[in-house]
């Protein structure tokens, strides 16, 4: 099963990201966990311009070097692993492209789902999972100078949530939204409970 977990900053994807795959590991699955952009040696050197807060770059030029990170991490690293039978967890994947070359840019939805399904092979996540909570409450939980996203104001990423909410149902088969501005442990146990038939099979 490919899953994908995805939301602004500071909802807390890192941390159930790795509960996930702890419990699956415990009932005898092979899981491998991913991050994107990045991942690869080519995923790596991407991130590192894209959230590198000195530097400028058109919308369009952020779309296609996140379709290219993809690209490389589903190539050689997603698709090999789920054709061995093992579960994939990823933090991010198109959902946010789409979703933050977007909104406040000249590019349409549309267009970026297109680009990156075509970019993908159309590999698509069997789950995607959507931490939410409002901006503001995000943005106290991290605690690390703002990336270049980031820095573009609370405003911004409160649209950012709410286009996340907008684009979810174009992500994937199954989405679900889970309220993340609660107690971790509970937030756990919500998404646990999404696989609980399949990983005991």
């Amino acid at each position: 099963m490919f899953i994908t977990l995805d939301g602004i900053d500071g909802v807390g994807k890192s941390t159930q990201i790795a509960r996930l795959a702890e419990h699956l590991e415990s009932l005898g699955q092979d899981v491998l966990t991913v991050r994107d952009p990045g991942s690869t040696d080519v995923g790596s050197k991407l991130r590192s311009l894209l959230l590198d807060s000195d530097l400028t770059m058109h919308r369009r030029t952020e779309a296609m070097l996140f379709m290219a990170s993809r690209c490389e991490m589903v190539e050689t690293i997603i698709r090999p692993a789920l054709d061995a039978g093992r579960w994939v967890i990823s933090d991010r994947f198109l959902l946010s492209t789409v979703v933050y070359q977007s909104v406040g840019g000249d590019v349409p939805p549309d267009l970026l789902w297109k680009l990156g399904e075509a970019a993908n092979d159309w590999l698509c996540p069997d789950v995607t999972i959507l931490l939410d909570m409002p901006a503001e409450a995000s943005m106290r939980r991290l605690d690390r100078p703002a990336d270049r996203m980031e820095s573009r104001g609370l405003d911004y990423l409160e649209t950012v949530r709410q286009a996340f909410l907008d684009q979810l149902p174009h992500s994937s088969p199954r989405n679900v939204v889970i309220d993340a501005d609660r107690d971790i442990d509970a937030v756990t146990d919500d998404v646990l409970a999404l696989f609980a038939s399949q990983a005991s099979t």
